[in-house]
């Protein structure tokens, strides 16, 4: 059962977060395959409402809230497809402290963390080199980094912060089929400021809260294609009245309720015990169910709108293209698959 005072905290960030989404996707089509992707005036009010802070205790000038609030919002943000980096955003406050993240926070530097150093991690294996000052590294799959003031280049013990316009600093970017991008960068010398802090628990938040945005994406689309199902007419009918069709949407909701139900015992476990392995487990366990039922939702929608639904035209397709990048974001199915079975034994021990 979720607190009541935790519900009131939910439906209260769900309000604020519809404030600024909205259910128009005009926006969002309007920023694919631009420069850097998302609009800065909408992430200054991301910031102005506390977005970023939201997981940072009172004391470094957060808001206090637990995972499950985050996760609301991060649904709310799945549910609109927000194209503005609020998950890296968090992430890089639960790292950062002083100046750097005061200015983060409020919106006048926005930094962007960098800790992949390989395909299919989901931690960095070991610190970044830093001597004199300086850092050399290289982190591929940054997302929306042509948007960053900085980055954090995040290490197992140490981060390194360095300006976005440093010297030694290459990005290359590659699109990706959402209208966004990821970069490799390659930091060769650049200066940097040293920040000590361990990174994996904020990164199975960035897990989970990455969960919660599939989460809120399946809804969008399922909630688009029930009211086409509704409204299309086909040899006399809406096409919603055939029962084959009745049964994909039915089955679509249940992936969907199973999902939620795995991202919220996974929050409120994390909230309660803390970074477990037993908690870590269940972070593992939800990511791996959103990212393959984000998959399979949004292309039986895709199925479900009929010849109309393959066109780039109709929005539908956004949702699936959204799916394809953030199943992937802080580790796949696979990856998190495999850490569940070697958390496992641990969690039946507790």
């Amino acid at each position: 059962m979720i607190p009541e005072d935790v519900l009131s905290s939910m439906e209260m960030i769900r309000d604020s977060a519809r404030g600024i989404t909205g259910q128009d996707l005009t926006r969002i089509r309007k920023l694919r395959y631009s420069s850097p992707g998302f609009d800065r005036a909408v992430w200054s009010e991301i910031c102005a409402l506390g977005w970023p802070a939201l997981r940072l205790p009172e004391d470094r000038g957060g808001v206090g809230l637990g995972l499950l609030p985050y996760a609301a919002l991060a649904e709310e943000a799945g549910r609109a497809l927000l194209p503005e980096p609020l998950i890296p955003a968090v992430l890089a406050s639960a790292l950062l402290d002083g100046a750097a993240l005061e200015a983060h926070l409020d919106g006048a530097r926005l930094v962007i963390p960098a800790w992949a150093e390989a395909r299919g991690t989901l931690e960095p294996a070991g610190d970044p080199a830093i001597r004199d000052g300086k850092v050399t590294a290289r982190r591929i799959h940054v997302p929306m980094a042509a948007g960053a003031d900085a980055f954090l280049v995040v290490g197992a013990t140490q981060s390194a912060l360095v300006a976005a316009d440093a010297p030694g600093v290459t990005v290359i970017t590659d699109e990706t089929q959402d209208g966004g991008h990821v970069a490799a960068i390659r930091f060769e010398d650049a200066p940097c400021a040293v920040i000590a802090a361990d990174p994996r628990p904020a990164l199975a938040e960035a897990a989970l809260a990455t969960a919660a945005y599939l989460l809120g994406l399946m809804e969008g689309a399922l909630d688009m294609t029930v009211a086409y199902l509704k409204q299309r007419v086909q040899f006399g009918k809406t096409i919603g009245q055939f029962q084959i069709l009745q049964h994909m949407a039915v089955d679509a909701r249940l992936e969907i309720e199973v999902s939620r139900a795995s991202i919220e015992q996974a929050a409120l476990q994390w909230d309660r015990e803390g970074p477990t392995p037993a908690a870590q487990a269940a972070i593992s366990r939800a990511k791996a169910r959103a990212s393959a039922s984000a998959m399979k939702v949004t292309r039986d929608c895709i199925q479900l709108h009929g010849g109309i639904g393959f066109t780039d035209e109709h929005d539908i397709g956004l949702y699936l293209r959204k799916a394809m990048v953030e199943a992937a974001r802080f580790g796949g199915p696979s990856q998190h698959r495999a850490r569940f079975a070697r958390l496992k034994p641990v969690t039946q021990e507790a």
